[in-house]
């Protein structure tokens, strides 16, 4: 037995089908066919993916090329006897490793939860008898008993369907219920086309039935999906691109640093141990020590901030990458809609009812053409509202919407079987395409019928009119028809009501109807959406569409969404299936990336959509619920899944749960994540400035002949203290309160771009001319010593990057009210800062550690003030200076 043979089972008769897989559907297969097959095969489980080990979350702390350079100084510093320094290093290490550690623990395993929708038990027939069995042990060939509440445990080719309905939406994405029955389809067919098949993984919500086990395992088109989430490669978040990008300048610029200075100072005649010496505390002050550290925690925080709104982040990094979000993919059901069927409109002999508007009015009339409408409805039904609670209903999700409707307006149907009981129950004939039920009614019986609407007109005879029934013409037949097919082409989903009475129970109840109307459903838009699109408009991100509905119903969802930029432009999968992102033809490119709404899409297309955007430069954000989803989530730059509506599949593949469901939650989320890309570029510039004026101190009082004015536990002690403190307030701000009203930046912007640089240098030359002029005064102005004019050196230094901070502020912001000065944390990091500079000063064990004499009255009174020039000329070049750059991005 070939996989051949069933791979287009779904096209062939089920006899047939029966026939090529050796199975007797009235006995099954025998015990010793099951043991062969089950040993060819396999279990029907998923493939398992190794999950993401603890030891190896921790190692990918390390694997940024900052904290490898932190790495190699601390090695350096242990080598040359600095162990205090070496330690030093070593505990910013293993503080930001610990960070990260923690905060991604809880990393995707999107497969693992693959696995739970196998754990169950099914109902076979085996050696003629009905058995419950685990799900693990179906093969092929195997006959499954279906009823509704069943979770399909396999891929099975439909012989028998009874009222059948199955929910696809975890596979195809479509919110509806789909019909099922035993007759073959087109191979061409779409997989939510495919009526003769269940799929492993859906779920039966009426009817019953029985299917010939065609795929297990990974064979089913869910193992299909899950091999295509396992292959699926994630994306680096664009933060680590930028940090990584970061980190090799800094390497080249270390070891040009250290090189120089060694080699300058040989030639100089200075020794050679202490040159070398020398390049190493250079090479410690050219390096951020603190950048890890402050960015791991400026996103731990930001991801605090975006829980407290709902929005759950599960990759660290994946907090700044919302800020860059060029295009959201989005999906349709339980994202855009709340994946639950609503009655909005009833299609009468009268003309058109709005549900909304008719339910703000005293309600209809006793025995008028809607309350005929509710009646029918509510009494054709085999669904159960229960307590009105989501866990208590249970049935077909549109027969649920007409209990609801019915109920609001008081008929519910408890209320109307005690007037009119039923006394037979005519399951949906799918051949027919209609169901009935039949009720006692005075002497005789009522008939009520709904179905699919060219069915039901050809059946009736009569429709009811404002005063009562009247005979239906063609005329009026043909009117119906097209008011039917103008609703459907507004994406409404239709069902046609109708009537009878008669004295029999055992009539026909499919001849010599009387028309009631058509009701019209709708899975509705959530009411935030509308607003949330256009925020994302405004952001200038945009929003594309994905959906496994129909064309109409997509391009009617879209537009209710306020979707798209005036005319919607539309495509259904089947005209963009097979198309390669690395070879499709530029025209073909362009077309699709300007599309708003992609219909009857499969999970290849999604990945393929997502590279293509992705390959056209834009950070992907892409948003699902679905087993379908899992593989593009895991692609995109950020996976967003629902954590109401989503599968446990979705929720795990993503790197951002929505506990509200709410897509407003993406956009007040997207707004914390820009604001953490501003506060990370203002830090970053403050630690650089910082880190270069430690350079341009050390190197240009080499250079000149003098002492060393910095030795290198006292720059590690500035770059973990005083440095390190301010960088994380800055990286707590609020942010621009306006970041939501301008346009993503660039991806491929780097952290510090052009005018960035420029601030750094300007920065950094100022703080070291102030410090080296400190210490040239204390040297020869004042006549200190070397060790107490160092002190005045370092103090001159710490004080300055303490006041740097204010520089860092937006430059169309205020001189003395802005984000930096509003910025509590702020305040709070330099008073804690002046008291650690205290402690190092005045505690002796400390102060000789670090090598800090006491410089006296008038040598504090020195740093202090030369401390001041760089903040203030620093302002000044911000004032006059800066306004010139505003046009530049880098």
């Amino acid at each position: 037995m070939s996989k051949d043979s069933t791979d287009a089972a779904f096209c062939m008769t089920f006899q047939k089908l029966a026939e090529k897989l050796e199975t007797d559907l009235k006995t099954g297969l025998g015990a010793d066919e099951v043991k062969k097959r089950l040993e060819a095969h396999g279990p029907n489980r998923l493939r398992r993916q190794k999950k993401k080990s603890a030891l190896a979350i921790l190692l990918h702390q390390f694997k940024s090329i900052i904290v490898l350079l932190l790495t190699a100084a601390a090695v350096m510093s242990f080598v040359m006897g600095d162990i205090a320094e070496g330690v030093a290093i070593a505990f910013v290490l293993i503080l930001n490793a610990a960070i990260g550690f923690i905060s991604e623990f809880k990393a995707t395993r999107s497969i693992e939860a693959l696995m739970h929708i196998a754990e169950v038990r099914t109902q076979v027939r085996r050696g003629g008898e009905v058995r419950m069995i685990d799900a693990h042990e179906l093969v092929p060939g195997d006959v499954v008993i279906l009823e509704a509440g069943d979770v399909v445990t396999a891929d099975l080719r439909l012989s028998e369907a009874s009222n059948l309905h199955a929910d696809e939406s975890v596979l195809t994405g479509e919110s509806a219920p789909v019909t099922k029955n035993t007759e073959p389809v087109d191979k061409e067919s779409a997989l939510g086309d495919r009526l003769s098949m269940a799929f492993k993984g859906t779920a039966i919500t009426q009817g019953a039935g029985e299917g010939i086990v065609t795929a297990t395992g990974m064979e089913t088109e869910l193992g299909r999906i899950s091999d295509l989430a396992q292959n699926a490669e994630g994306e680096v978040a664009p933060l680590e691109r930028r940090l990584d990008k970061l980190g090799h300048r800094l390497v080249w610029l270390t070891l040009a640093l250290a090189a120089l200075t060694i080699v300058a100072g040989i030639l100089r005649g200075h020794d050679v141990a202490i040159m070398v010496q020398t390049g190493v505390a250079l090479a410690i002050a050219s390096v951020p020590e603190g950048l890890p550290v402050v960015a791991t925690l400026s996103l731990a925080r930001g991801m605090l901030r975006m829980s407290q709104r709902n929005a759950l982040i599960t990759r660290l990094s994946s907090v700044e990458t919302l800020g860059a979000t060029t295009v959201i993919l989005t999906d349709k059901t339980g994202t855009l809609t709340e994946n639950r069927m609503t009655v909005v409109r009833y299609l009468l002999a009268t003309g058109d009812v709005d549900v909304e508007a008719c339910a703000a009015t005293e309600g209809p009339e006793p025995y008028s053409p809607m309350a005929w409408a509710l009646r029918i409805g509510a009494l054709c039904n085999n669904a159960v509202l229960g307590d009105g609670s989501k866990d208590s209903r249970s049935g077909d999700p549109m027969e649920i919407a007409l209990l609801s409707v019915a109920g609001d307006f008081g008929a519910s149907r408890k209320s109307l079987l005690e007037h009119n009981p039923e006394v037979k129950n005519h399951a949906f004939d799918p051949n027919r395409k209609m169901m009935a039920t039949v009720h006692r009614a005075n002497d005789g019986h009522l008939f009520a019928i709904k179905g699919a609407p060219e069915a039901v007109f050809d059946v009736c005879t009569k429709v009811i009119g404002q005063d009562g029934a009247q005979d239906m013409t063609d005329d009026a037949r043909q009117k119906w028809i097209d008011r039917n097919s103008q609703a459907a082409q507004d994406g409404l989903r239709l069902l046609a009501l109708a009537m009878k009475e008669k004295a029999s129970k055992d009539a026909d109840p499919y001849e010599s109807l009387t028309l009631v109307g058509l009701v019209c459903l709708l899975d509705p838009v959530r009411a935030d959406v509308p607003h949330a699109i256009e925020a994302s408009r405004n952001a200038g991100v945009r929003v594309v569409m994905l959906t496994g509905d129909h064309a109409d119903t997509a391009e009617a969802i879209a537009r209710e969404a306020s979707l798209g930029d005036g005319e919607l432009s539309v495509v259904e999968s089947s005209e963009i299936d097979g198309f390669d992102p690395k070879t499709i033809s530029e025209d073909d490119r362009k077309r699709i990336l300007e599309v708003d709404v992609f219909a009857r899409v499969s999970p290849e297309t999604k990945l393929m959509l997502v590279s293509l955007f992705q390959d056209a430069g834009h950070v992907v954000a892409m948003t699902g619920d679905g087993v379908n989803d899992a593989p593009a989530l895991k692609k995109a730059d950020i996976g967003i899944a629902m954590g109401q509506r989503g599968t446990q599949v979705a929720q795990e593949a993503a790197d951002m749960i929505l506990q509200d469901d709410a897509f407003a939650t993406i956009i007040a989320a997207m707004r914390q994540g820009r604001t953490i890309f501003d506060n990370i570029r203002k830090f970053v510039i403050y630690l650089m400035s910082c880190n270069v004026s430690e350079v341009l101190i050390v190197g240009l009082a080499v250079g000149a002949g003098l002492p060393m004015p910095l030795l290198p536990l006292q720059i590690l002690f500035l770059n973990l203290v005083t440095d390190v403190f301010p960088a994380f307030a800055l990286g707590l701000g609020k942010g621009d309160e306006n970041v939501m009203t301008k346009p993503p930046r660039d991806p491929a912007e780097a952290i510090i771009n052009r005018r960035c640089w420029i601030l750094i240098g300007i920065l950094g030359a100022l703080v070291t001319i102030s410090t080296l002029g400190a210490f040239a005064c204390a040297l020869f102005w004042l006549g200190l010593e070397a060790g107490p004019a160092a002190t005045v050196a370092f103090l001159t230094l710490a004080l300055a990057q303490l006041w740097n901070v204010f520089n860092v502020r937006d430059h169309d912001a205020g001189l003395l009210r802005n984000e930096v000065t509003r910025n509590g944390y702020i305040w709070g990091a330099i008073a804690l800062c002046l008291g650690l500079l205290g402690f190092a000063l005045w505690i002796p064990p400390l102060a000789d550690l670090l090598g800090l004499p006491n410089p006296g009255r008038d040598g504090l009174v020195l740093a202090t003030a030369a401390s001041l020039v760089p903040l203030f000329l620093g302002q000044a070049w911000i004032w006059f200076a800066e306004p010139s750059d505003r046009g530049d991005r880098g």
